[in-house]
């Protein structure tokens, strides 16, 4: 059995928001040879979810964030993160 990418884990952690909608990419090809590159990858997070709605930018990434928890330790370098309440979709 194959381990999970880390697109499977970061879905996984996420799904604890209870997302209307997610989708996250791998975008750690626009960064090959960059130093950040070697430790860990680069992703792009679209989510609506009704826990982002009343938050600022801020409260919104620090959910991202904390959800995604150890995996920004190590498999992740860097997230933008695009986080929507169901009525600003």
């Amino acid at each position: 059995m194959m381990a999970p990418s880390t697109v499977d884990l970061l879905q996984a952690r996420l799904a604890a928001l209870e997302p209307l909608a997610l989708a996250i990419a791998d975008e750690s090809h626009h960064h090959v040879g960059h130093a950040g590159a070697r430790d860990g990858g680069h992703y792009r997070v679209d989510i609506v979810a009704e826990v982002f709605s009343g938050k600022g930018t801020l409260a919104r990434h620090r959910l991202v964030y904390d959800a995604a928890g150890d995996l920004m330790r190590g498999k992740i370098h860097a997230l933008s993160i695009h986080a929507r309440a169901p009525d600003e979709v």
